[in-house]
């Protein structure tokens, strides 16, 4: 997992290869930003870079081969100097684990270059583990780096945010997710994409969502983009009931969610915009034959009522009056 295999996130990624490259990178760090947008694999790759038995230049930088021998081992999480906590049955982070590492990070790498101590949920740390943490972050040992992630910055203690470096990952693509379930989970093209657009850029978020639900939920919303389009009443009424289901309101959501992003892939099409930023692009051709009835006016109120819905929803508004009401609206 080095840098150059990790989706999205370039600039802060050639931040750390440089950091890495030129021996500035702060030895405690607080990796902070959504959950399921690839944190952990950051992190694990600049173990990688700092360690590697073969470094490849990244982004004016240094990253690893990810083939080498300590590579491998960081990989399958074999790496003497290389340590993970993450919460334990618990659900939190106890006091040991945090003492335990404290005390192998005082001593010299073992078989590699830097020891690293990545810290995974850090937000799950108790108290004493967070205040165990301070004097270690503040003057951590000099062949030792720390990395706390977190999807929940605001639960650590501000006195362990204040000695570490924030770097804040946002979520990714609609592209780089599908691209990530296709490339390493083995999704088809068009269930990868359907995942994706209803991810919110999260990786994780794509891989814990049921999979038939999802790629319904767009198939349904194309299919009320169609019956709007050809200006049928009748059709434009049975999409709406087929949109509001049994009144789920999880379905009426998710099924949301997916009209405003065909929506927004179709005003990506009408303006012209970079096609690169297409979330369902294996939907390109049945989104260019939608143009002749949506212009952008016509787009950007669409868009503009399928947020409203979903915020009524959000506000415990009927789901059957929310998806009639959408429906007549685009």
């Amino acid at each position: 997992m080095p840098f150059a295999s990790i989706a999205g996130h370039r600039a802060l990624l050639e931040l750390l290869a440089r950091a890495a490259a030129n021996g500035t990178l702060p030895p405690s760090l607080v990796f902070a930003g959504p959950a399921g947008v690839g944190k952990r694999r950051a992190a694990l790759a600049l173990a990688q870079a700092l360690n590697c038995e073969r470094p490849q230049p990244f982004g004016g930088g240094t990253g690893a081969c990810g083939a080498c021998a300590a590579c491998r081992r960081i990989a399958r999480g074999v790496h003497a100097d290389v340590l993970l906590i993450e919460p334990g049955e618990s659900g939190s982070i106890k006091l040991d684990a945090v003492r335990d590492a404290i005390d192998r990070a005082a001593y010299r790498p073992f078989e590699g270059r830097r020891r690293v101590v990545i810290i995974d949920e850090a937000d799950a740390l108790i108290g004493e583990a967070q205040n165990a943490l301070l004097k270690t972050l503040e003057e951590p040992p000099p062949a030792s780096v720390f990395v706390l992630i977190t999807s929940r910055p605001d639960l650590l203690l501000p006195t362990v945010l204040s000695r570490c470096h924030r770097l804040r990952f946002g979520a990714l693509t609609d592209a780089d997710v599908a691209a990530v379930l296709a490339r390493d989970h083995g999704f088809a093209e068009a269930d990868a994409h359907a995942a994706a657009a209803l991810a919110d850029g999260s990786v994780g978020r794509a891989l814990d969502a049921n999979a038939d639900e999802t790629i319904e939920a767009r198939e349904i919303a194309a299919d009320l983009l169609r019956g709007a389009a050809a200006k049928d009443l009748r059709r434009r009424l049975d999409a709406a009931r087929t949109l509001a289901g049994t009144g789920d309101r999880e379905d009426v959501w998710r099924r949301l969610l997916a009209l405003s992003s065909l929506l927004r892939d179709l005003s990506v099409l009408v303006f012209r915009a970079d096609e690169r930023a297409l979330a369902n692009v294996d939907l390109k051709p049945q989104l260019q034959a939608l143009l002749r009835s949506y212009d952008g006016d016509r787009t950007m109120k669409a868009f503009a009522a399928v947020d409203r819905g979903l915020f009524a929803i959000d506000r415990n508004a009927s789901p059957k009056i929310v998806a009639d009401w959408v429906a007549l609206n685009l």
